[in-house]
């Protein structure tokens, strides 16, 4: 097997290891097998949680961390990226105003604020990067991303020119969006945004109704936010001439989408293929022999956006063979054989809990992964690889 270049792409293993440790699992396996092979570390990610980390490791980048204003105003530390090439941040908005740092009896929509993403979103700025990625999922917010350009320099006022506060409660005061102040470097800057829902702004499967009780509204705060959106977006389209009511995405992050598609001009695409775009993975996989990738769970809905399938779609581009890992195989995998997975492999070895399972994963996955190289070493002494 001279010559014989491994890549490794799997996302992370939620609450056990990161993309870049699930990679170094991978390759420790393999290499008890032959240590000859090459293997290429490509750590991935959906645009979901662990984004900007997998983009660090893969491009060696660097984070950095710095103090913002959380989803209830208190002050909280988040972090940010940049890529190694320095001119492209990184950021996951739930760093900053993700649910994550809302206990659950405090949950609340009407209030909760995007202003740390918009100070992320700043950060990056002053570094001079020239392009920003965000990632938009996990928010604790529905505030159409006023807070966030509120940061960025942008005043909403009401019908007496007062600014109309935090939270997507006051969205319905809105009556005039000045823009006069918001930051000029933001002209020159691209921004993407990573997001893996397609729902719109406002109605039946809007920000509100579908991802409104998640963040602690009931259901008559579902209707004042959805009327507030509502509004918000009809703001927009007499002001800024820009119709965002409707757009796929519009609605991720509690109407943030639209905020950066309002303000920012920013171009919503899937998360997954923006990891793959600059992580440099499609010219890696070019050269490779197979592809190994994976992520904690495994089953039908992997199809619909998830990383090993982006993975497997630009492998079968170059026809190369593709092995996925995962710590639970669900249900109806087989419709993930027609979309360029080859096989799946669950890593668990035994009935154990799911706690033991989570601390066992750089174990089992060194396991799995060697099985799975004496397999493919088999084959190529047989010649049917």
């Amino acid at each position: 097997m001279k010559d014989f270049t491994i890549v490794l792409a799997p996302d992370s293993f939620k609450e056990s290891m990161t993309a870049k440790e699930v990679c170094l699992a991978m390759e420790k396996g393999i290499k008890r097998v032959n240590n000859k092979i090459n293997c290429v570390h490509v750590p991935m990610a959906d645009g979901g949680e662990g984004t900007m980390q997998s983009l660090i490791d893969a491009t060696n980048g660097k984070v950095y961390s710095i103090k913002v204003v959380g989803p209830l105003s208190n002050e909280v530390e988040a972090q940010y990226g940049i890529l190694g090439n320095g001119k492209v941040g990184v950021i996951e908005m739930a760093s900053a105003s993700g649910i994550h740092l809302v206990s659950k009896e405090k949950r609340n929509p009407l209030i909760t604020t995007t202003y740390g993403t918009g100070q992320l979103i700043k950060a990056c700025l002053d570094k001079g990067v020239k392009k920003i990625l965000i990632g938009i999922g996990g928010s604790s917010t529905n505030d159409g991303g006023t807070g966030a350009m509120e940061a960025l320099g942008a005043k909403f006022l009401d019908e007496t020119g007062k600014e109309i506060g935090f939270g997507g409660g006051n969205l319905g005061k809105l009556e005039k969006i000045d823009l006069s102040n918001l930051d000029k470097r933001l002209k020159s800057v691209e921004i993407e945004v990573a997001s893996d829902v397609s729902n719109p702004l406002c109605g039946e499967n809007g920000a509100s109704n579908v991802f409104g009780p998640q963040k602690g509204a009931t259901k008559e705060m579902v209707e004042i936010l959805d009327k507030n959106l509502k509004h918000y977006a009809d703001i927009i389209k007499k002001q800024l001439k820009k119709d965002v009511l409707d757009i796929p995405g519009a609605g991720a992050a509690g109407g943030l989408g639209a905020g950066l598609l309002a303000f920012l001009d920013g171009k919503l695409k899937k998360g997954i293929d923006l990891v793959i775009k600059y992580s440099g993975l499609e010219d890696k996989v070019k050269l490779c022999d197979v592809v190994f990738t994976g992520e904690g769970s495994i089953d039908y809905q992997t199809k619909f956006g998830k990383t090993p399938i982006g993975v497997a779609r630009l492998a079968k581009k170059y026809d190369k063979p593709v092995i996925a890992l995962a710590g639970k195989v669900g249900d109806n995998i087989d419709e993930l054989y027609e979309n360029g997975i080859d096989s799946i492999f669950g890593i668990v070895r035994e009935i154990t809990s799911i706690e033991d399972a989570l601390k066992a994963g750089k174990e089992n996955v060194e396991k799995a992964s060697e099985n799975v190289m004496r397999l493919i070493n088999l084959c190529e002494k047989n010649k049917n690889i």
